[in-house]
C-alpha cells in the first residue's frame, strides 16, 4: 500500500541505503535501528531462518509490518 510504513529489520547501515532506495516512494521505510529496537541473536540454522526469526523480533516490539534478510558471509 503506498505511503505504508514499513520497517526493515535492520541495524546495517549499508542495507538500510539500499532498502531505503529500492522502496523510497512505495513506502515510508524506517529501520529497527531508527527505532532504537534490540537486535535478537541470530540463531537459526539458515538464513531463511534468521530473517524469518529478525523480521518477528521487529514486528513483536515495533507492533508494525516489517520485513527482514539474512545474508551473511559465504565463502
Amino acid at each position: 500500500i503506498k505511503g505504508m510504513r514499513l520497517v526493515v529489520a535492520t541495524h546495517n547501515a549499508g542495507k538500510a541505503r539500499e532498502i531505503h532506495a529500492l522502496l523510497d516512494g512505495h513506502y515510508e521505510v524506517v529501520t529497527a535501528g531508527e527505532l532504537n529496537l534490540p537486535e535478537p541473536a541470530e540463531t537459526e540454522t539458515t538464513f531463511v531462518g534468521n530473517a524469518l526469526l529478525k523480521a518477528r523480533h521487529a514486528a513483536d516490539r515495533s507492533g508494525e509490518v516489517c520485513i527482514a534478510d539474512a545474508s551473511g558471509l559465504s565463502v
